[in-house]
């Protein structure tokens, strides 16, 4: 029985992408002690439609299944949470209202403003519903992936719901190389008030690992929730070097 509070009580979760949309994939990496895995709808290659058969192959009832949905539509979100996702992952979060915003989809009338039904997969069709739905937990990434999201960083961390500050390190290098005016923010820096952010107000610190030999320096700093690496850049990587040593390059 996968606990919120087990999740967020761990020193440190480590999870992988799957941005593949492959279901073999997914039970593939379901068969290893991930924490948590994320099915990609904001960049991945499966279209929302293949969610539900992506998220019934993972067979590890223990690994924590989130879903980055490519915005904060409501109906998008409580669809996937009906399909049996443990939590949202929002990108492009940048205040602290967008992230209410999200939170507020997620949970029930009069907390939030998902529909509520007891017959959806993750209530195993009616079998076992929810003694109280208001008890129902969910686990919410909000991405930082921008200069508003730096600077506002420390109100998003306060919102209630909000249970990991995730940075995007593609985007926010990205939005941060194109800053205009004399308050600028280094990435370095970028990363410090995230994870001060987390520590301040007892939220985990997430980050996507491309470069394993990081991993120290990011722990070192306070992030206890890390993605290394995604199903793609795995099997790149792999294929790559299968060229290189045996065709040389």
């Amino acid at each position: 029985m996968k606990k919120k509070s087990d999740f967020l009580n761990n020193s440190v979760n480590i999870g992988t992408w799957i941005s593949t949309g492959s279901p073999v994939v997914a039970d593939l990496v379901s068969c290893f002690s991930f924490d948590w895995l994320l099915l990609d709808l904001e960049h991945g290659s499966a279209p929302e439609s293949q969610l539900p058969e992506i998220i019934r192959t993972i067979r590890n009832e223990q690994v924590h299944i989130i879903v980055r949905v490519p915005d904060s539509n409501a109906a998008t979100i409580a669809r996937v949470l009906d399909w049996g996702a443990d939590g949202i992952m929002l990108p492009h979060v940048s205040s602290a209202k967008e992230a209410q915003e999200c939170v507020a989809a997620m949970r029930y009338s009069p907390l939030g403003s998902r529909g509520y039904s007891s017959t959806v997969r993750a209530y195993q069709y009616g079998l076992k519903p929810p003694s109280d739905p208001h008890l129902v937990e969910t686990l919410f990434f909000a991405q930082i992936e921008n200069y508003d999201g730096v600077k506002n960083v420390d109100e998003i961390a306060a919102v209630d719901g909000v249970d990991v500050l995730f940075v995007g390190p593609a985007d926010l290098r990205l939005a941060l190389e194109h800053q205009k005016g004399n308050q600028r923010i280094e990435f370095d820096d970028a990363l410090r008030q995230v994870a001060e952010a987390s520590l301040k107000h007892a939220k985990k610190a997430g980050i996507l690992l491309r470069e394993r030999s990081a991993y120290s320096d990011l722990r070192a700093l306070g992030y206890d929730n890390i993605a290394i690496d995604s199903d793609l850049g795995i099997l790149r990587k792999g294929y790559a070097d299968i060229i290189e040593r045996f065709k040389g390059g």
